[in-house]
């Protein structure tokens, strides 16, 4: 399923592209000048599976607290930069792995070359980042409005700018919070360039309408063979984005780590509170990384067959449930017992 002809990109101790695992990353929510806020966020999403770091650098002590901050974590840290070509030099001088910028509003051609050089000598990739929000007017123009051509276009000027420039270590973005026009716009340059993609729907919202548009988005592109980094951006705490992204991976059979739990919906057989029986099942497995497949059952009409695909289930009933593994009850337990029962049979099973 990996586009395996994309350029390979090192990015920290991480390698993208050239069909190496599809990478997720995430992008902090707090002040990058204030270091051990920013630490602790991220050894919250290191813990989580996130892969690669971003963070914004709006002001010169911002691109100096990455040097701090990168002594603390153990995943790459990318320098988000806007317009000051200063702060993306003095982000790849103090540590950054990688720097976003948009070559259209780094300032002249003399600024843009000084980055690349910059980068060039410490072996930093660049990711050219284009938005549907900023696209140019005379390409606008051009295509009677935004579009996923018009996406295209921009982004492979944006990343010619930086070849001229005598550099190719390049990583494209090209994003739009429209589903469908970000799908086609990945179809599109995925036949034009080899460098590798970073792929996301861009401002999709809150974690409900967020996870379902990037599902929805990611998953099309991805399950073309599309894309070397994901990032679902959601109005939420950025764990969530990896919880997201680490879903989408698996459900399409681009990751298998982890234990996955599928759950029946409710209905008027049900006896028990399934509602929160599978929320604490959830809980109880995310931290987990042995695969393997949960299925959390609302009655004992069905369950026992419903299951029988999963390597555990847990079957609730009126006043008590079972406990199946492979598809055969081990324990019939009174209600209160049952979630320490499925405890017990899922650490024998790790």
């Amino acid at each position: 399923m990996y586009r395996d002809n994309t350029k390979t990109v090192k990015i920290g101790n991480k390698v993208i592209g050239g069909g190496n695992p599809i990478a997720i990353q995430s992008m902090c929510n707090t002040k990058t000048e204030n270091v051990s806020e920013t630490v602790g966020q991220i050894l919250k999403l290191e813990k989580e599976g996130c892969d690669i770091i971003r963070v914004a650098v709006p002001t010169p002590e911002a691109a100096i607290a990455i040097g701090e901050i990168k002594k603390q974590i153990h995943i790459p840290i990318v320098a988000d930069i806007h317009f000051d070509y200063r702060l993306a030099v003095m982000a790849v001088e103090s540590g950054a792995d990688k720097i976003r910028i948009n070559p259209g509003n780094i300032g002249s051609k003399e600024r843009l070359t000084e980055v690349v050089r910059k980068a060039s000598s410490y072996g930093v990739p660049i990711r050219v980042g284009v938005n549907s929000g900023s696209l140019e007017k005379a390409l606008v123009a051009k295509y009677g409005g935004v579009t996923a051509e018009a996406i295209v276009e921009s982004a492979l000027d944006k990343a010619s700018m930086i070849e001229e420039a005598g550099y190719d270590n390049i990583v494209i973005s090209i994003k739009s919070s429209d589903v469908l026009m970000s799908i086609k716009a990945h179809e599109l340059i995925s036949q034009k360039t080899r460098y590798p993609l970073h792929v996301g729907i861009t401002e999709s919202g809150s974690v409900y309408a967020g996870n379902i548009k990037s599902a929805i988005g990611i998953g099309c592109i991805l399950y073309q063979g599309i894309g070397d980094t994901v990032r679902v951006s959601l109005t939420a705490d950025p764990i969530e984005e990896v919880k997201s992204a680490k879903l989408i991976l698996k459900t399409l059979g681009l990751r298998n780590e982890g234990i996955e739990v599928v759950s029946c919906p409710t209905c008027g057989r049900t006896s028990i509170d399934l509602i929160e029986l599978a929320d604490k099942v959830e809980k109880i497995t995310s931290n987990y990384k042995t695969p393997l497949k949960v299925a959390v059952m609302g009655c004992v009409v069905n369950g026992p067959g419903e299951a029988k695909e999963a390597d555990l289930g847990i079957c609730g009933g009126k006043g008590e449930g079972l406990i199946i593994k492979k598809g055969e009850i081990v324990a019939k337990v009174p209600e209160d017992r049952l979630l320490d029962c499925f405890k017990e049979e899922l650490e024998k099973m790790l």
